[in-house]
């Protein structure tokens, strides 16, 4: 399976990347441990990455992209592969699409996590993070629901208006991938709501109808 996750965030794409990646015993490639991999082995793509990112400066597409496509060289990716957090745009969506067709490794699908604004504004809004551990919880927790510990806050990006400024700067930059995809062929859409389990169900029925 080689597959993709699409969602603004509160959408849950980390944690359905995990299960979904497990249940197709496929690598769950995301952009931030492709950065942090290559920044802790000091590789020529992650020293100029660094150099962006001391200056304060966002790290350019053409270094994300060829970060990808040196991940996707790797022999685990033999059987597929699922990737979270990239593409965010549709120039990146470009170049993926031309990396895997000239490696005759076309994606099979652009998983879509879908909902409303409002509901991810209560979801995140509403969540508590351990000082101890930094582990998150639900609305309502009194403690840490990883290590039990009883100091808990909201962090300054799950705030209402912080998040809502998040879920813009998605319509503006990343939701265009959408109708990329949709374009492709190869976008499916679930809603992202009630359960965990019951969200990778869904998804692992959309994905069981391709061709």
């Amino acid at each position: 399976m080689r597959l993709l996750l699409v969602g603004p965030p509160g959408a849950g794409k980390g944690t359905q990347a995990q299960f979904l990646a497990a249940h197709y015993s496929i690598p769950h490639i995301s952009t931030g441990d492709i950065f942090r991999a290559n920044l802790k082995a000091g590789t020529d793509l992650g020293n100029q990455a660094k150099a962006f990112m001391d200056r304060g400066e966002l790290v350019p597409d053409s270094v994300t992209n060829d970060m990808v496509k040196d991940r996707l060289t790797h022999d685990d990716v033999a059987n597929g592969f699922l990737l979270d957090g990239y593409p965010r745009n549709v120039a990146q969506a470009d170049v993926l699409r031309a990396f895997l067709a000239e490696n005759k490794t076309p994606l099979q699908a652009a998983l879509e996590l879908s909902i409303a604004p409002e509901e991810i504004i209560k979801r995140l809004s509403s969540r508590r993070t351990c000082r101890a551990c930094g582990a998150s919880s639900a609305a309502g927790a009194t403690n840490c629901s990883s290590c039990n510990g009883a100091d808990l806050y909201q962090r300054e990006d799950d705030k209402e208006e912080v998040i809502a400024r998040r879920l813009e700067v998605y319509k503006e930059q990343t939701s265009p991938i959408i109708a990329f995809y949709q374009n492709e062929g190869i976008l499916l859409t679930i809603p992202a709501l009630g359960t965990v389990a019951q969200i990778t169900d869904q998804a692992i029925t959309a994905l069981s109808k391709l061709a």
